[in-house]
């Protein structure tokens, strides 16, 4: 075997050492914008790369080119390496370089966000990396360098190149779709609010802002869930007893978080920085169930099931002091979802009542209190389609039974006689309207094939008019009818009975105040164009 051949340094070709990847780059690029000769010092260096990676790349443009993205890619790593190792702090003049730089790279324009649960609605076997932002293998690098530049900068000459203008564009950032980048994002806000103390309450305003605003006007945010992260941490450093502004905020902003239509996508940290206000002061827990309450929904069984879960948890914060008070909206809300016909709702509901906590507010209760949770098992015990939630319910009758079988026997007994009352109620209504279709059949006029589809019945006489009355024509025969006059005036009919009156104008003949009479006798009659009833 013989030895390998030796190339010579002449036989070499210069050409293919020559020529680097920053070479290519630039010959591809004109954009950029280089300085040839070597730099002279550690700053010149860095600016030129700085400089070299301000240009933004699009990711959607053809003519843009891949070996580009991967240089301003590798430029951008080189920078977080320098910074990394330098033990020194950043120069002034290049961290304004820097910020110039990172402004460029974040601060663009983001697509309208979808609708409020587009990502949640995913089925699971669609792929959700279409909602992944193309631009993130340069943006990852530059929000390191960001993040990188707070850590290791001083406070007072960061404060320098970041203003409001910048932290406002940073949180406006939030809009982004790509999930990576708004946790990445969310890192980054929080460090630097325990960073810049004189900015906290700045940037706390500047959230309620977008907060409010999507409340209260477009329900369409992306980031929603990792802007209540930041609050939660917030709230966790606030001292007690709570400043007004802090109550503030969970009574104007917190709580009306709880009514928007996707609130799924963040009611975890919802509920955690609304636990950490009932924590801190829990006299605040009333405001918080009552703020519940008044926005449950009406046809949303998953917002339902997941506020059952918050009533349950504050239930175990709550001052026991309030448990009187709380006690009767409380039990009525669980118990109208016991009775739902979503069997998912009814036996969240239903265990409910293994919160110690929540069977003690129940038993301090008053009468009327155990009365409503006796007539929902009940009811459930009778009517509900399901039968796993018909075997809850009557764990849950029994565990109520031997707790207080006195108490469970008396509202039994009261609920027997609201029933026995209600029936009587309907009895008696359908034996008057019996009454007054036996007194219209007695009348001469009466045309059985015929209805009066709606009559208008004005105030008696001497009774004050409204201005929609006294346009009404009276009748013309107010002589012939004197003897019910003081019972009754009718004014406008609309029928076809008879023929007799076609025209709101035309007199009234005594047959109809004969109709009228009968009806205002029983009690039941339909008042138009009136403001008092007869």
């Amino acid at each position: 075997m013989g030895s390998p051949k030796k190339v010579s340094p002449s036989t070499r070709s210069p050409k293919k050492n020559s020529r680097t990847l920053h070479d290519l780059f630039v010959q591809e690029s004109p954009h950029f914008t280089i300085t040839s000769s070597s730099p002279t010092s550690g700053n010149e260096e860095l600016l030129s790369t700085i400089s070299y990676c301000t240009f933004v790349f699009t990711f959607t443009d053809p003519s843009e080119s891949p070996a580009q993205r991967d240089s301003k890619r590798l430029q951008l790593t080189r920078l977080v390496s320098i910074l990394k190792s330098s033990k020194k702090p950043v120069h002034g003049k290049v961290l304004g370089a820097l910020v110039t730089m990172i402004s460029a790279n974040l601060f663009r324009p983001l697509p309208p966000p979808s609708s409020p649960s587009a990502i949640t609605d995913l089925p699971e076997e669609e792929d959700p990396v279409s909602i992944f932002s193309p631009l993130w293998s340069h943006l990852q690098i530059v929000y390191e360098i960001l993040l990188k530049l707070v850590n290791s900068t001083d406070q007072n000459i960061l404060r320098e190149c970041i203003d409001h203008s910048f932290l406002r564009n940073l949180l406006a950032l939030f809009q982004s779709e790509d999930p990576r980048e708004r946790e990445t994002l969310k890192n980054v806000y929080h460090k630097m609010y325990s960073k810049f103390i004189s900015d906290r309450s700045f940037m706390r305003k500047s959230m309620t802002e977008v907060l409010l605003n999507y409340v209260f006007e477009t329900e369409k945010h992306p980031g929603i869930a990792e802007l209540l992260e930041i609050w939660g941490t917030i709230i966790n450093g606030f001292t007690v007893p709570l400043k007004e502004e802090h109550k503030l905020f969970l009574m104007r902003v917190l709580i009306p978080l709880h009514k928007t239509k996707g609130m799924q996508v963040y009611h975890r940290q919802l509920a955690y920085c609304v636990s950490q206000f009932v924590q801190k002061e829990p006299m605040l827990g009333g405001v918080v169930v009552r703020g519940i309450l008044r926005y449950w929904p009406v046809t949303n069984c998953q917002k339902e099931i997941l506020l059952i879960g918050e009533l349950e948890d504050l239930v175990e914060n709550l001052d026991p002091d309030q448990y009187r008070k709380l006690a009767l909206p409380l039990c009525t809300q669980i118990t109208k979802c016991i009775n739902s016909w979503n069997s998912q709702v009814a036996e969240r509901a239903l265990y409910v009542w293994n919160n110690e906590q929540f069977v003690k507010m129940a038993l301090i209760g008053t009468v009327e209190v155990f009365n409503v949770i006796v007539e929902g098992m009940e009811k459930n015990l009778k009517w509900h389609w399901s039968k796993s939630v018909r075997q809850l319910t009557e764990s849950v009758k029994l565990m109520l039974e031997e707790m207080d079988p006195d108490l469970y026997s008396k509202g039994l007994m009261d609920m027997e006689a609201k029933e026995s009352m209600a029936h009587q109620e309907d009895i008696k209504r359908k034996k008057r309207w019996e009454r007054i279709e036996l007194e219209a059949a007695k009348s001469q006029f009466l045309n059985p094939q015929r209805y009066i589809p709606s009559i208008a019945f004005l105030p008696a006489r001497n009774a004050p008019q409204s201005s929609s009355d006294r346009s009404i024509e009276k009748p013309e025969n107010d002589n012939k009818n004197n003897a019910m006059s003081d019972e009754l005036e009718v004014g406008i009919f609309r029928s076809t009975y008879g023929g007799l009156v076609s025209d709101e104008n035309q007199t009234v003949t005594k047959s109809y105040f004969n109709f009228g009479f009968a009806i205002k006798k029983f009690g039941l009659y339909t008042v138009r164009d009136s403001e008092e009833a007869i």
